[in-house]
């Protein structure tokens, strides 16, 4: 065996040591708050593929929808046959160009009520706040509100939430925050959304 190969094997081994002295000491067993945020792409995506996940176990799952409720979702149209599966969407509310105010807040204060009903069931598995962040930098939604249902819920419940900007003390709440970084997006050399890709 070469000095490198030498090098790189006990590299590994250490590795492997460190790792297995992390999973020893994660003993605490209980739901996570989830933030998947920043500008990058694939946000709702990964939200999608925890669901995904979940009802592959078998697990109740409830997703709702803030913003893209009325757009094309590939993801909601293959899994919209599985029984564990509840989608609630704002489907008369936000769209970037209205200049509704109050129409906006009764939208998302409507499907506000359909989260925090699965926020409070103990039987949902895994909840995703799609696109909530926006609710709350415009607005609609208060902070102190969602931060209730959050600390209220279930203690084996996973709740994930995406969106830009979300509130510092969301991020401060979290136990996991991942932040989709964009380095380059297709859309801004002129190319157009490709459905079944992009959405």
């Amino acid at each position: 065996m070469s000095d490198r190969d030498a090098r790189h094997r006990q590299s590994m081994q250490k590795l492997k040591a460190h790792v297995d002295e992390r999973v020893a000491a994660a003993t605490e067993q209980r739901g996570l708050l989830m933030v998947f945020t920043g500008n990058g792409k694939g946000k709702t995506t990964a939200a999608w593929g925890t669901v995904t996940r979940a009802l592959g176990y078998g697990y109740r799952v409830g997703v709702v929808q803030f913003i893209k409720g009325l757009w094309e979702c590939g993801e909601r149209e293959r899994l919209d046959g599985d029984a564990n599966l509840e989608v609630a969407v704002m489907a008369t509310g936000f769209t970037w160009e209205t200049q509704n105010r109050d129409s906006d807040i009764a939208a998302c204060r409507s499907v506000w009520r359909e989260a925090e009903r699965m926020l409070a069931d103990p039987a949902v598995y895994l909840v995703v706040l799609d696109e909530i962040t926006y609710m709350l930098k415009f607005g609609y939604l208060d902070f102190a509100t969602l931060k209730q249902a959050l600390d209220n819920r279930p203690a084996e419940q996973t709740v994930i939430v995406t969106g830009r900007n979300a509130h510092r003390d969301l991020l401060s709440m979290a136990d996991t925050v991942t932040e989709m970084q964009e380095i380059r997006h297709a859309f801004n050399s002129g190319i157009q959304a490709r459905r079944g890709i992009d959405y």
